[in-house]
């Protein structure tokens, strides 16, 4: 299977070996290593930073229909090579190929989205309390932008930031995940080849702490982006206020869902099974902790439990595949860890438990139940395969145990009742809840988490905020 040839992107050049260190990547279904990662060097980070300051000197100036037009054909080609670029992701972090196809083919719409609402970056007008005063408002590009995405939806994440950034009339410096680095590499390509001046995007790879301290400290940038761990971003928000530089942080989440009495079982069961598996559990907003009424958790758990029995795990590319192996080894351990926790404070093991024996990293899809609350899987995110299971009896109860925690993600909820869908809609501290249905990260809808799990919205109207600053004008005429 044909995987492509990695390389940096500075300047509107592909850049490929030399002296630099490289790094293995790996496949996570088999362990073989399928390329070489080149890690750019202090001077190559500096070179991206000058080719970023440069092209941001024109590109802000540059008209909407011009940053649409490049984004509506990143669109149009993302589309056309989602098959290649889909079987590059399952290759490096291990998604099933119709997953990771989907992600491509999904995302295109975001290139899409912000290719429309560039175009509706407006100012304003305000009234003057004199007939001689002008006064106006306008949105202006922050500057350069260093962007950080990860690596459990790498062409998802980085898209967002990319298309924004370019959107807003900034450049960007994109340091896409290192360990599944193909959907990044084809981003850069498809930018380039819908023509994108040079300079406007680059792409850098390397020991993530070095880069980002060398991209954050640069006086050139002035605007962070970044998806990743609540301990990361807490890091890099700190740095980059202590710099006053603006910060979009999308961070760690421990997704609640709560199922009432009244609820349609069968519906929440199906949705949610297939939905916290999806990539193995390894989804900032994937469901982690179930809170089910007492009238329908033995129902719901049973159904759950036989459903997530039948889900056939293995190589992404295999026909059939509902879901692959973890992107890397330590995560095997790291979510092991998490049930033998539970099982040594007294859980019920319902299904799986444990890593899948032979080659790759895989792990077995995983329902525990009777939690006790001091178990780490109701405290620390996951990021696995791994549903746990807790009775409830009133909403109140419901709000409390799924507020308990600092994150503030996504959460889910299933009731046939208005009242209850408001109280507990209106309750849940997250910045994202979906009730009945599936309807998280379109395009056209804002995405972010409050409290631990970030600050700032990425998709929707407010897709451009966090890239623009605000300009007062106030002109006497006369």
């Amino acid at each position: 299977m044909t995987y492509p040839k990695l390389s940096l992107y500075i300047d509107g050049e592909f850049i490929h070996g030399g002296d630099r260190p490289t790094q293995d990547i790996l496949n996570p279904a088999t362990g073989q290593v399928i390329a070489q990662l080149p890690h750019a060097t202090p001077q190559d980070l500096d070179r991206a930073l000058a080719a970023a300051a440069r092209a941001f000197e024109a590109w802000k100036k540059s008209s909407p229909i011009e940053r649409s037009k490049v984004l509506r054909k990143v669109s149009e080609l993302a589309r056309a090579r989602a098959q290649d670029i889909g079987r590059g992701i399952t290759l490096d972090q291990g998604k099933p190929l119709a997953e990771s196809v989907g992600e491509v083919m999904f995302c295109a719409e975001h290139a899409e989205w912000h290719a429309e609402e560039c175009r509706r970056i407006y100012g304003r007008v305000i009234p003057a309390r004199h007939p001689a005063v002008r006064q106006t408002v306008l949105r202006e590009p922050v500057g350069v932008v260093a962007a950080f995405s990860p690596w459990n939806f790498p062409f998802n994440q980085a898209i967002r930031k990319a298309a924004a950034a370019v959107g807003a009339g900034c450049s960007v410096i994109l340091k896409g995940p290192e360990d599944a680095p193909s959907a990044v590499q084809a981003i850069a390509q498809l930018f380039h080849d819908a023509g994108l001046p040079k300079g406007v995007l680059n792409v850098v790879w390397g020991v993530p702490s070095e880069v980002s301290t060398h991209l954050i400290e640069s006086p050139v940038v002035r605007k962070i982006t970044f998806t990743g761990s609540t301990a990361v971003g807490k890091m890099l928000a700190a740095k980059a206020s202590s710099l006053m530089k603006r910060s979009t942080m999308e961070l760690g989440g421990h997704a609640p869902v709560i199922v009432c009495d009244d609820a349609d079982v069968d519906a929440a069961v199906a949705l949610m099974v297939g939905f916290k598996f999806r990539n193995a559990g390894q989804v900032c907003i994937s469901p982690t902790r179930f809170y089910i009424q007492e009238g329908v958790y033995d129902r719901f758990v049973a159904d759950f439990v036989a459903k997530t029995r039948a889900l056939k795990v293995g190589n992404g590319l295999a026909e059939g595949t509902q879901m692959g192996p973890l992107a890397q080894a330590r995560r095997v351990g790291a979510v092991a860890g998490f049930v033998d926790d539970a099982r040594e404070r007294g859980a019920s093991i319902l299904v799986g438990g444990a890593p899948i024996p032979g080659v790759g990293n895989f792990f077995a899809p995983t329902v525990v139940a009777d939690l006790p609350d001091q178990a780490r899987l109701l405290h620390e995110e996951p990021f696995g395969p791994v549903a746990g299971m807790i009775r409830f009896k009133t909403i109140d109860e419901a709000l409390q145990r799924a507020n308990a925690l600092p994150y503030g993600l996504a959460s889910y909820v299933f009731t046939r009742s208005n009242h209850n869908a408001h109280v507990l809609s209106t309750g849940l501290a997250s910045g994202m809840v979906s009730v009945n249905h599936l309807g998280l990260a379109l395009a056209e809808t804002p995405f972010g988490g409050i409290n631990d799990s970030g600050m700032g919205s990425e998709g929707g109207s407010e897709t451009f905020d966090g890239y623009l600053n605000t300009k007062f004008i106030t002109q006497l005429n006369g």
